[in-house]
C-alpha cells in the first residue's frame, strides 16, 4: 500500500540547507519515493499554519519503502549535512486501502 512522508519545517535558504535538498532528493529518489508536494506554503483553511513553515509531501511504494529511506546511509548522510532540524516535523502515513 501506498506510504506518505509529510514534513513540516522552518524555511532556510542557505548553502547548508541547498546541500541537504540535493542530497536528500537523490536519496529518496534512490529509495523509490517520488514528491507531490516540495516547500509548499499550505493555506491553511483550518487551524494555523505559520508563514515561515513549509511542508513536503513524499510518496514511497509502501510504509517499508519509506522507513528504508528515513534510515538508509544515503539520508543519514543528508541529514548530517543539517545543523537546525530540532523544530522539524517528520510524519509516516499509509495511504488510504477504499475500503
Amino acid at each position: 500500500m501506498t506510504a506518505y512522508v509529510i514534513a513540516e519545517s522552518h524555511y532556510v535558504d542557505n548553502p547548508e540547507v541547498r546541500s541537504y535538498r540535493e542530497l536528500a532528493k537523490a536519496s529518496i529518489l534512490q529509495h523509490g519515493g517520488r514528491f507531490l508536494a516540495r516547500g509548499a506554503l499550505p493555506e491553511a483553511l483550518e487551524g494555523d499554519w505559520r508563514e515561515t513553515n513549509r511542508m513536503v509531501v513524499i510518496e514511497f511504494p509502501d510504509l517499508a519503502r519509506a522507513k528504508e529511506w528515513y534510515h538508509s546511509p544515503e539520508y543519514t548522510a543528508a541529514r548530517a549535512t543539517r545543523s537546525d532540524l530540532a523544530g522539524r516535523r517528520m510524519l509516516f502515513v499509509d495511504g488510504y486501502r477504499g475500503e
